[in-house]
C-alpha cells in the first residue's frame, strides 16, 4: 500500500490532498487528511498488539536476522529496522519482531532479544542465521 510509504518519505498529511488525485484517481473523494491521520492511529494501535503479543507458546527452529538501512525522513544518523524472521517446525515463517536500531550493534539487537524474551520466547530456536548481522 502506498499510504505507510509515503509517510516514510516524508508525505506529510497535510500534502495528502495534492497526492490523492494521484494516487486514487480524481474520482475519488472522502479520503481527505483527516481520514489518514485517523488510518494512522488505527495502524498504530494495531501495531502496539502486535509488538505486545506473547510469545511464550511459540516454537522458532530456525530464525533469520537482518539489518534494513532506511532512509527515509533521516539526516546525518544512520538508522536501521532491525528483523526476525521465524520457522515453525511445520515450515511456515512469520515475522517474530522488529524495531528500529543504530546500525547493527550489539546493544540494538540485544534490546530486540530482550524485549522478545521479556515477551516469553524461552525456546532456542536450532539455528540463527544473519548475513553479516555484526552486532547479532
Amino acid at each position: 500500500m502506498a499510504l505507510p510509504y509515503l509517510y516514510l518519505k516524508g508525505i506529510s498529511s497535510g500534502d495528502f490532498s495534492e497526492m490523492r488525485p494521484v494516487l486514487l484517481g480524481k474520482e475519488v473523494g472522502g479520503f481527505t487528511a483527516d481520514a489518514v491521520l485517523r488510518l494512522r492511529k488505527h495502524w498504530k494501535m494495531e501495531f502496539d498488539r502486535w509488538n505486545k503479543r506473547n510469545l511464550s507458546s511459540k516454537n522458532h527452529v530456525y530464525i533469520w536476522v537482518d539489518g534494513i538501512y532506511l532512509s527515509a525522513r533521516m539526516e546525518d544518523e544512520k538508522q536501521y529496522m532491525l528483523v526476525i524472521i521465524k520457522a515453525t517446525p511445520e515450515g511456515k515463517k512469520e515475522l517474530v519482531g522488529f524495531t528500529d536500531g543504530y546500525r547493527e550493534s550489539a546493544q540494538s539487537w540485544g534490546e530486540l532479544l530482550l524485549d522478545l524474551k521479556a515477551r516469553g520466547l524461552s525456546i532456542p530456536p536450532k539455528l540463527a542465521v544473519g548475513d553479516g548481522a555484526l552486532g547479532f
